[in-house]
């Protein structure tokens, strides 16, 4: 008998070749609408919370959000992930106008400002400065349940004097890109566990 084949069928046996890709192990179909459609048609998606400093703020009000916060996470009934990641600064753009407007001036005390602008946007360049972006995201199959679960986040988040809106396809592409390459194609870095992606298979 042929290796390979199945005498009572006379069907030639492939062997399933294994990738070398992390992407070709994750169970992603696509991105669209702020979710993450996966191949088990759940949706994964959440809210994106922007960052703000409660050290500047007084001692009471500190207590407030931190309470709030408190009140808002007991609410949530659902499984969670709580998601960390940091996106380059892209001021290159806000450079090339620097640059314009330095070829521009006349004013030898002017262009000295703005060349000092220039350097040190170039150094946050070098030195790879990041914004740290936050997210809330969970797991749901049901859309009603999904918008839900978004609309108590973002006002539950309010109470707490955080301002929060629904993930964009960019924002998933970029926490998916984060986790995939491990920082070295794109120089993101997510602090993420292997358990959040690996519940999805």
């Amino acid at each position: 008998m042929n290796k390979g084949l199945d005498g009572k069928v006379g069907v030639v046996i492939m062997a399933k070749k294994k990738s070398r890709f992390t992407e070709d192990m994750i169970p992603v179909q696509a991105i669209n609408n702020g979710m993450i459609l996966l191949n088990s048609q759940e949706k994964v998606t959440g809210v994106k919370i922007q960052p703000r400093n409660i050290f500047i703020l007084d001692f009471e009000t500190q207590n407030s959000m931190l309470s709030n916060l408190k009140n808002m996470y007991n609410q949530i009934d659902y499984e969670f992930w709580l998601v960390v990641a940091d996106r380059p600064v892209d001021i290159s753009v806000y450079l090339s106008q620097l640059q314009l407007l330095y070829n521009q001036e006349q004013n030898p005390a002017v262009r000295k400002l703005i060349a000092e602008d220039i350097n040190k946007g170039h150094s946050f360049m070098n030195n790879n400065v990041v914004d740290t972006e936050y997210f809330i995201l969970f797991k749901e199959r049901d859309l009603d349940k999904i918008q839900k679960r978004i609309r108590n986040l973002i006002n539950g988040l309010s109470a707490a004097g955080l301002t929060a809106r629904q993930t964009s396809n960019e924002d998933l592409r970029v926490i998916l890109d984060n986790f995939l390459n491990g920082g070295r194609t794109t120089e993101f870095g997510t602090v993420v566990t292997t358990q959040w992606v690996l519940q999805w298979i």
